[in-house]
């Protein structure tokens, strides 16, 4: 939308007088009519308004223009500016008279009609602003895609497309236009006029890498799947250092079942500086659940994470881990992790992994130390206690381990299976001192929360 005209100081001197104002005169005749004394006056009330309005007091600068247009009515921008001051007093039905009757006096001042516009658009009043829109695409190419905009908000689709095609024919493709074009096409689910003028504009335009790329895209979630590899492979020919080919290349020749060809797509992939490293996340998650059902390929994974580089964040590397998990290899595990938490040290769960991992491994004093340090950042959370006085205990350090469990006990709320947990790692600590009956006492009340009701 087109805001903020300012309208200089000498326009409206140039406006408000006509040019005989400026033609000589006799100075000796005396004037033999009091219009001299209503042009100062107009003048006057005018000039007024403006410094009123210039400070913030448009009650007073609307009384001044009234006054004025008693003086001299058929000054359009009278009224214009009446109307501005209306808007900034919210007096909307006073704005839209007036800013009609200054359109009325100047039909053809682009102006008058952007304020009126901008009035309607505020107050939502679609229909209105929509006839005025149709008024001002006469002067500026932005108007139409204003235009654009409201028919598909008063669900106008075929207009609305039909001034996106006129755009596009005068200006060229845009980012904007083709959001827009989206928005209708998913609106009214015409997925097939979507991909023709998708094929027109790469008929058009076969040079441009935009258009094979939005084509793939779109006969892909179409499930047009043999015409977007068949794109793919065009604007491999057409350009064989494409780089973003492979974002869609891989897929396909993991679902035909072309692991090598996928493998080198991933390469490239994840090694571009051009591609973002959320796209490089997807491929190299795709190809982690691959090598889960194929673990032959496990080493072009490694090398892959290595390769990834700018991909190498929390995320990718909690993928990593998941992987290793379920493959039973918790060594690789825990490292992906540990590297994870590195890239995102508020990870609670990533955490909770690390130091269930190192219980696992056996890594008793690490996982100590960990919790030690993690209960400063995390003093009510009951796993770290419980991992803590399961290390312990390992470690034949009962003493340290009770205290430690006990206080952990009153951070559990509602999770019977870790209260339980407690007292299990609570008997075994009285049991390592020797404590029989304190021993049995938690031992039972494991038992009684692991019975079901």
């Amino acid at each position: 939308m087109k805001h903020n005209f300012y309208i200089l100081f000498l326009y409206f001197g140039i406006l408000f007088f006509p040019q005989n104002n400026y033609a000589q005169v006799d100075l000796n005749n005396k004037p033999d009519d009091d219009l001299g004394d209503n042009d100062d006056k107009f003048q006057e009330l005018f000039f007024e308004a403006l410094k009123q309005k210039g400070v913030e007091n448009y009650d007073r600068s609307v009384e001044y223009l009234i006054k004025a247009i008693a003086v001299d009515n058929t000054q359009s921008v009278l009224y214009f500016e009446l109307g501005k001051n209306y808007i900034q007093l919210k007096n909307f039905g006073a704005a839209e008279d007036a800013l009609k009757t200054a359109v009325n006096k100047q039909p053809d001042n682009e102006w008058y009609l952007d304020a009126l516009y901008g009035l309607y658009a505020e107050q939502n009043d679609y229909n209105k602003a929509i006839k005025t829109l149709k008024q001002l695409v006469a002067y500026h190419p932005d108007y139409k895609q204003d235009l654009a905009e409201l028919y598909i908000t008063t669900k106008k689709y075929n207009e609305a497309l039909k001034l996106l095609d006129e755009l596009d024919a005068e200006l060229g493709i845009s980012a904007s236009r083709d959001y827009m074009r989206n928005q209708i096409y998913a609106a009214t689910g015409r997925k097939k006029d979507q991909i023709k003028n998708l094929e027109k504009r790469l008929d058009n335009n076969p040079d441009k890498e935009a258009n094979y790329l939005a084509l793939i895209y779109r006969y892909s979630e179409n499930n047009e799947k043999e015409k977007a590899f068949e794109t793919a492979n065009e604007l491999l020919k057409v350009m064989p250092n494409s780089q973003f080919v492979h974002l869609a290349l891989y897929k396909f020749y993991l679902d035909r079942n072309e692991p090598k060809k996928a493998i080198a797509s991933m390469k490239i992939v994840v090694q571009s500086s051009q591609i973002k490293p959320e796209a490089k996340l997807k491929v190299l998650s795709d190809f982690i659940n691959f090598v889960g059902k194929n673990p032959q390929y496990e080493p072009d994974l490694i090398e892959a994470t290595v390769l990834a580089g700018d991909t190498n964040n929390a995320k990718s590397n909690i993928e990593l881990a998941q992987y290793y998990l379920t493959k039973g290899n918790k060594s690789e595990a825990l490292n992906y992790f540990e590297n994870a938490f590195t890239f995102d040290s508020n990870n609670l769960v990533v955490l909770r992994n690390i130091l269930l991992l190192h219980i696992d491994l056996k890594h008793y004093q690490l996982a100590i130390e960990k919790c030690s340090k993690a209960l400063e950042k995390y003093p009510s959370q009951p796993i770290i206690y419980l991992v803590y006085g399961v290390a312990l205990n390992e470690l034949n350090q009962a003493d340290k381990a009770i205290g430690i469990l006990e206080t952990g006990l009153d951070y559990i709320i509602d999770d019977t299976k870790m209260e339980s947990d407690f007292y299990n790692q609570l008997s075994i600590s009285y049991t390592l001192l020797n404590n029989t009956i304190k021993a049995k006492q938690f031992s039972d009340k494991a038992k009684q929360l692991e019975t079901p009701n």
